[in-house]
């Protein structure tokens, strides 16, 4: 079974917003078992959604569309497929029961274009929206289904999730989906493809292997349908960590502050931060993860030299002497946050994101990076490119990778002890 994902509005077309939803609905379909063929998205038009539409039952069992369904005018969704299927609006009364709850729930007078939201098409299956006003739309056309949800998130997903797959798994048989990551650094992406030409030239046809660059890091995925292929799975792995060894930095999909917070919370450790260039970029990744007040303390966003000076008691002498981005001045830094704020290890960064600011000795790109723990400190120059956005993000992916090293570093002393 094939799944095409459909996404409404002129807002995704004009870059207005980010179509954040296709990526969350593959990810959870692939992970379900399903197999997603395209990703298709058309503007608030009925001529362009019906050929969408058509398109997409010429290459999918079932199409999943998002969007357009909501109260205004350009919501034209619904009128469309009333079109498409050739069926008219009917009212239904256990729609309208369910919206008048959830008014009731917010204490929200409700108008008359969101009682429209109780007209649905004649002859589709209507299944109730457990968080919002648009209920879903499910269609059956002989051999092929379309489902229409609302685009608000965290509405789809909950229709996702707890109607729409449930159903599809009655209705078609879904294939396990075999999946392991490997996080790779130091190597550029041709360079990774030239060591793993054999590799690859070797592995099995229906195994593939993906390739995911993001500002200095790459992301192997290593993919394959069908639990029977599951012992071949566990030795391609292995022969994948043997031929990336010490490019190789976690078998994981985790994203980088989550296998950082992993090894803090292990060792008992915590972290503070001092940042210049990223702006607090690294403090506000850091506390994406769930929990990590367990282990990380706070930061200094210490932009400009007067706060270096005064709040992390950087020596005026070391930024006049060797200028803010410097090996002296990050480790101390690092050395002064960690103490004023009492923790076992720190990060710091100083450098020139740009795009001005840089010079013959230091141009644009320029980033000094030291990681502390306890009294140990790894201090590295950087050099990257001149786009102020890549350098900010480089500099944290390389920030959080360096200290995630020096604690794999701290373990496998310790248990050689």
């Amino acid at each position: 079974m094939k799944i095409e994902i459909i996404t409404v509005g002129d807002e995704i077309l004009i870059g207005q917003i980010i179509d954040t939803n296709s990526a969350w609905m593959a990810a959870e379909l692939t992970r379900q078992g399903f197999e997603t063929v395209a990703i298709t998205t058309v503007g608030d038009q009925e001529e362009d959604m019906a050929k969408a539409i058509d398109t997409g039952f010429s290459r999918a069992d079932v199409l999943l569309m998002t969007g357009g369904v909501g109260p205004t005018r350009d919501d034209i969704t619904k009128k469309t497929l009333c079109n498409y299927f050739r069926t008219e609006l009917i009212f239904n009364e256990k729609v309208f029961r369910q919206i008048n709850r959830l008014f009731a729930h917010k204490n929200y007078p409700m108008n008359e274009l969101t009682k429209n939201q109780a007209f649905v098409p004649k002859g589709c299956t209507v299944i109730q929206n457990r968080v919002g006003t648009a209920p879903l739309l499910w269609f059956e056309q002989r051999s092929h289904i379309l489902v229409s949800m609302p685009g608000v998130p965290f509405e789809m997903k909950t229709a996702v999730t707890t109607e729409i797959i449930p159903r599809l798994k009655k209705r078609f048989l879904s294939v396990d989906y075999l999946k392991s990551s490997f996080l790779v650094s130091g190597i550029t992406e041709s360079s990774l493809a030239i060591l793993l030409e054999d590799f690859e030239a070797t592995l099995p046809g229906n195994f593939s292997l993906a390739y995911l660059p993001s500002y200095g890091l790459i992301r192997l995925r290593l993919s394959a349908r069908g639990k029977e292929n599951l012992p071949e799975m566990r030795f391609q792995e292995k022969k994948l960590r043997e031929v990336l060894c010490d490019f190789l930095v976690a078998d994981s999909d985790e994203p980088l502050e989550a296998l950082l917070g992993e090894a803090l919370r292990k060792e008992k450790l915590t972290l503070s931060t001092a940042e210049s260039c990223t702006g607090g970029n690294i403090a506000h990744r850091i506390t994406l993860v769930p929990g990590a007040s367990e282990y990380y303390k706070g930061t200094v966003v210490s932009y400009d030299n007067r706060v270096k000076i005064s709040l992390l008691e950087v020596s005026n002498q070391a930024i006049e002497t060797y200028g803010a981005v410097s090996r002296e001045v990050v480790e101390q830094m690092a050395q002064n946050v960690s103490e004023k704020m009492k923790t076992d290890c720190s990060i710091a960064v100083s450098g020139i994101a740009g795009p001005d600011g840089g010079t013959p000795e230091k141009p644009v790109g320029t980033v000094w990076i030291c990681t502390r723990m306890h009294r140990e400190t790894v201090t590295k120059k950087y050099q990257f490119g001149t786009s102020r956005e890549e350098n900010i993000n480089r500099t944290t992916n390389m920030a959080i990778l360096q200290m995630i090293k020096m604690l794999d570093k701290y373990k496998n002393k310790k248990d050689a002890n």
